[in-house]
């Protein structure tokens, strides 16, 4: 296939310089917008058209499926076009639709096909499949070329099984998805059993360690890999067998890596061993026929809790280029203009960033036009703040008619942020969640209200068991399965059943003593609900359940988002409180409920987005609302006293901006609740950071005066009762068969007539009904009765 004569007329000259580039290193210094995808699409097919590389000796690698495939999808459309104008003169969308898909096989059979193009992990399995039978780990363990790869599922049920069942460790000592993430951390650093136990220094470490090479073990005799084998087992394969490493070497003449400032130590392993064979002197590399091309932004790398090191991308020139100065280097190219958002954007991003030390020097040059002024608002607080958001929002899409809902996202440094904008969306606009699930959808809420669920109606059993062991109180699933099988029979709620001590002590065996200490807390707190407003049950409830200390407890990043989203709910009801007559918890519970079915209503319509600033990476829109700017919140207060940590905060400051197309609203509150308090707010120095002839503000001070409660430290809460003493007297009975309709006397309870009749031979227990008690489940062998004839 020939090139056309102007192949590369529509790239920029530092697009073109990165395409044209054939042999040795070279990085792609890619600024927001600049057209990373097409430099990275139109390298590939310039290699295969200018100088006949053939297809299956370019490995191409992405981040997501999702690039992998719009690469591939860019790749066959270049290609269709060439194919097009070279054998009918003409473009490929004037053909017959028949002629059309011709092309596009050949296209796909000839190119698109055989070229290696994927994620890290879709790429490595695919070279495990040739040669995994090959390798052998440090303790000898072996595994086949059809090997299984074990989801996050699996990985999870494997790990908690080795915990709590084989080596019967605390699971709230030891959580098993922090051991989890333990071993997959481990892994990301390239770290196997024995290495990572050797660098334990306390119990906790070397615990995990073991647990760590039990679970290879068993990977090893299931013949599976988990997710973070696929790189870690690849790079330790080519460490091992120089003649496997050769082997792709040889393969593979040119690689190219997008997104690189998010690569870890054990990727770039992989990556550096591929292009050198393992070749530490870097005098003794041959580039001939031969190149690394990665594309990137250390301005944008804000994984590094996934264990991404944009060091990396920084170290490259000393790695793999030549190291002299930028302006002198010839193995780096930086692409500048941005083909997204207006001047003023740009600008504000750019004097944003400046103020990071780890960088690569670039400036973002507008193709645009200068735009619209960004607007910062003062918001009165977070109430106010998503009420001015939304009325703009509605306000733009009824001004602009280019604009759709679609058309506008709100980017949040915490998930917990968006309850306040749901409020104020729903049932308004058209919203959703993205790359996480709506506030009440989320399963600490769900968790949550289903306890105040059961607080207000006793009846509702699937609320019930939702929380009868959550957190886990010792309750198996066989108690919870007999007090149900009971209930049914009985033809009443499971709450009769587990309301009752004695049925309880008869029925739940050595998990009698757990679901009457929850039977306790419930009926404690219903007691209560009449008395205190719903802030207040939802504040002892959570604390009193053992709820908010099991997520304190676990100390994952995981665990502390769910509670930030637990302190959400609090902060809701106090809002709820503020603004409506009924502050009780079914009233509550009501709207709520309310605001949960009316989500079902904006599936499938155009929407506005909400996410995290994480989860906008990658994404743009034509109008950005980034809300939350204060000191705490956004940079996060965990990140402020870590200057590495707080440059990282910087770029996710500096992704957000520049996902906004034409303009960009940026707001903070002059308070904010927190846990319960109305806490004044301090601006983010961000927004102190960005060019003050380009950003408007306006301030508007409204003093609102508002009851506020404490979270921590409950007061005037119901103290815990005492359990009542069970009596155990001897059996006055025989064991031997009971019939309903039978008549007897407890020397407690009184006289009682058999209603059913459960289980059979030394297991039976009856349900006895007593005039003025109700019913009660017995165990004849250890009640006191007596039948009457």
């Amino acid at each position: 296939m020939r090139a056309t004569p102007d192949f590369l007329s529509q790239l920029n000259s530092s697009q073109r310089r990165a395409v044209e580039h054939f042999c040795g290193p070279l990085l792609v210094v890619a600024g927001a917008g600049s057209g990373k995808t097409r430099a990275l699409t139109y390298r590939i097919a310039n290699l295969i058209l200018q100088h006949k590389v053939d297809p299956e000796n370019i490995l191409a690698v992405t981040f997501t499926n999702k690039a992998a495939r719009e690469m591939k999808n860019r790749i066959e459309s270049i290609f269709t076009q060439h194919l097009a104008q070279q054998k009918h003169g003409t473009r490929l969308e004037l053909l017959p639709e028949e002629a059309q898909a011709k092309l596009r096989s050949q296209v796909y059979k000839t190119i698109t096909k055989p070229l290696w193009i994927g994620t890290f992990h879709s790429l490595f399995a695919r070279i495990l499949r040739f040669d995994l039978n090959k390798y052998q780990d440090e303790k000898g363990r072996q595994w086949s070329r059809n090997f299984s790869i074990f989801d996050e599922s699996d990985v999870q049920s494997l790990v908690k099984n080795i915990a709590t069942k084989q080596l019967n460790l605390d699971d709230r000592k030891f959580d098993p998805r922090s051991v989890r993430y333990a071993i997959s951390n481990a892994k990301n650093q390239g770290l196997s059993p024995q290495e990572f136990e050797q660098e334990q220094n306390n119990y906790k470490g070397r615990v995990q360690a073991e647990v760590y090479s039990i679970y290879q073990d068993q990977l090893a005799a299931n013949n599976a890999l988990d997710f973070d084998d696929l790189i870690l087992v690849t790079s330790k394969l080519f460490q091992q067998n120089e003649t496997v490493l050769g082997y792709w070497h040889r393969q593979f003449h040119h690689i190219l890596v997008d997104e690189y400032q998010d690569t870890n130590r054990i990727q770039y392993e992989l990556i550096r061993l591929l292009t050198t064979n393992g070749e530490t002197q870097k005098t003794a590399w041959n580039w001939r026929s031969r190149s690394i091309f990665v594309v990137g932004d250390a301005d944008q790398s804000i994984y590094s809790f996934r264990q991404a090191d944009f060091t990396i991308l920084l170290g490259f020139q000393s790695d793999f280029g030549d190291g002299l100065p930028d302006e002198d280097t010839r193995t780096m190219v930086k692409l500048e203009e941005n083909y997204r958002s207006r001047e003023n954007i740009l600008q504000a991003a750019n004097q944003l960033i400046e103020n990071n030390t780890e960088r690569i020097d670039k400036v973002l040059k507008a193709t645009r036009g200068v735009g619209e002024q960004i607007y910062c608002h003062k918001a009165d607080d977070e109430v106010e703040e998503a009420k001015f958001v939304v009325n703009q929002i509605r306000k733009l899409e009824q001004e602009n008619p280019e604009l759709d809902w679609g058309s506008f996202a709100i980017l949040y440094r915490t998930n917990a942020q968006s309850r306040p904008f749901e409020d104020v969306l729903r049932g308004r606009v058209p919203y959703l969640i993205v790359g996480g699930l709506k506030f009440y959808d989320r399963k600490e809420i769900k968790d949550a209200l289903a306890y105040l669920r059961v607080l207000a109606n006793p009846a509702d059993t699937v609320s019930l068991l939702r929380v009868i062991n959550t957190p886990r109180r010792g309750i198996g699933q066989a108690t919870i399965d007999n007090l149900m099988v009971a209930g049914q029979q009985l033809s009443t709620p499971l709450w009769e059943i587990i309301n009752d001590e004695t049925s309880v002590n008869t029925m739940a065996g050595r998990s009698a003593k757990a679901v009457n200490k929850f039977a306790q807390l419930i009926k404690q707190w219903q007691e209560q609900i009449e008395n205190l407003e719903a802030a207040e049950v939802v504040r002892g409830i959570m604390e009193e359940s053992g709820y908010i200390h099991d997520l304190r407890n676990k100390g994952t990043e995981e665990a502390e988002n769910r509670l930030e989203n637990i302190f959400e709910l609090y902060n809701a009801v106090l809002q709820f409180q503020e603004d409506n007559e009924d502050t009780s918890l079914g009233g509550f519970l009501a709207n709520a409920s309310l605001a949960s079915d009316l989500d079902n209503l904006e599936e499938g319509q155009k929407a506005v987005s909400l996410m995290t600033l994480h989860s906008a990476k990658g994404l743009e829109f034509p109008v950005v609302f980034m809300v939350g700017l204060e000191q705490g919140l956004f940079p996060h207060s965990r990140t402020m006293r870590d200057t590495a940590a707080l440059e990282e905060e910087r770029r996710l400051c500096y992704v957000g901006i520049t996902r906004a197309q034409d303009q960009l609203f940026l707001s903070h509150a002059r308070e904010r609740r927190l846990y319960g308090n109305r806490e004044p707010a301090v601006r983010s120095q961000f927004l102190d950071e960005l060019p003050k002839e380009l950003v408007s503000s306006t301030y508007k001070i409204k003093v609102k005066s508002s009851q506020v409660l404490e979270l921590s430290s409950p007061k005037n809460l119901p103290s815990s009762s005492k359990t009542k003493n069970q009596k155990s007297p001897g059996s006055t009975t025989e064991s031997q068969v009971w019939e309903v309709g039978e008549l007897l006397i407890h020397d407690t309870f009184g006289t009682g007539e058999v209603t059913h009749v459960f289980g059979s031979g030394n297991k039976v227990s009856i349900a006895v009904k007593f005039p003025g008690l109700g019913q009660k489940i017995l165990d004849p062998k250890r009640a006191a009765l007596q039948r009457l004839q």
